[in-house]
């Protein structure tokens, strides 16, 4: 993984968190978050335009990426919450400017509005944030994890080839594709697959849903207009429940807008961070 490295390490309450920063550590701080079934690897050219004005924090989730896989970790949201919260404690970041994507858009809300984590600003890209989400693909491998999770490993790698790829609009380039897949494959990997869709649960958003009125941070949402994960109704319905929000569409983007359109939303980004 010698393309995006993050050298840095942190033991957290569900295992060893990789992470790593850039840019100039005494500007104003911005912390990345990746969501599902991803690693900080998709922000690699958005962090690096960014760290030109900022000192930006990425690392991947436990489970995901190269951070710690194994039998039996919690990976699910309420979880992940709480590891960020203790990242941020780590970092001694007080109040950083936050930009989360999908799943990383539930964490970083469970972190501000359950755990007290305080951001200066909150940026959503095509989140994860309301009732109901999960693809049919989603809900059925989450029924039968224990099943998908004995496939041959030539079958595993072309289901989630095809899964990943899914989430751009279009289409990944093949030496992109094959690094989002790779942490995926082999024993731990495929099992950590199935694991974080297994673990996935919606009453981890409703905990928080009826909460956003109560956001009172500047918040901006991005979302890809071609988005088949997550339509952008979902985008118009989110900004319209957290006062002050403003919504930025993406055309000819996927969910995967940071591969997608990574000009776009770093120009997005750049305007609303200052």
């Amino acid at each position: 993984m010698s393309d995006w490295p993050l050298t840095r390490t942190f033991r957290s309450s569900s295992g060893e968190v990789r992470w790593d920063s850039l840019g100039d550590p005494g500007r104003d701080p911005v912390v990345l978050l990746h969501g599902t079934p991803f690693s900080s690897y998709v922000w690699r050219a958005v962090a690096r335009a960014l760290a030109r004005r900022h000192h930006v924090f990425v690392w991947d989730m436990p489970g995901y990426g190269a951070s710690e896989m194994f039998s039996g970790q919690d990976v699910s949201l309420a979880a992940q919450g709480r590891v960020f919260t203790e990242l941020l404690a780590h970092w001694e970041l007080e109040e950083p400017r936050v930009v989360a994507h999908d799943f990383g858009g539930a964490v970083s809300l469970r972190a501000h509005l359950l755990h007290g984590a305080r951001y200066r600003s909150l940026t959503l890209v095509d989140p994860v944030a309301l009732a109901p989400w999960g693809s049919p693909f989603f809900e059925l491998v989450g029924r039968h994890s224990e099943v998908f999770g004995q496939l041959p490993p030539a079958l595993h790698r072309a289901l989630v080839r095809e899964y990943v790829g899914s989430a751009s609009s279009p289409g990944l380039h093949p030496a992109v594709l094959d690094r989002l897949v790779v942490p995926w494959l082999g024993d731990p990997g495929q099992a950590a697959f199935y694991r974080q869709i297994a673990q996935a649960d919606q009453r981890h958003t409703d905990e928080v849903q009826d909460r956003y009125g109560a956001i009172t941070i500047p918040v901006l949402v991005c979302w890809g207009e071609d988005d088949t994960w997550i339509p952008l109704d979902k985008g118009h319905e989110l900004v319209a429940l957290i006062p002050g929000a403003r919504l930025e569409t993406v055309p000819r983007a996927g969910h995967l807008v940071q591969e997608d359109a990574p000009a776009h939303l770093t120009a997005a980004l750049v305007d609303f961070l200052g």
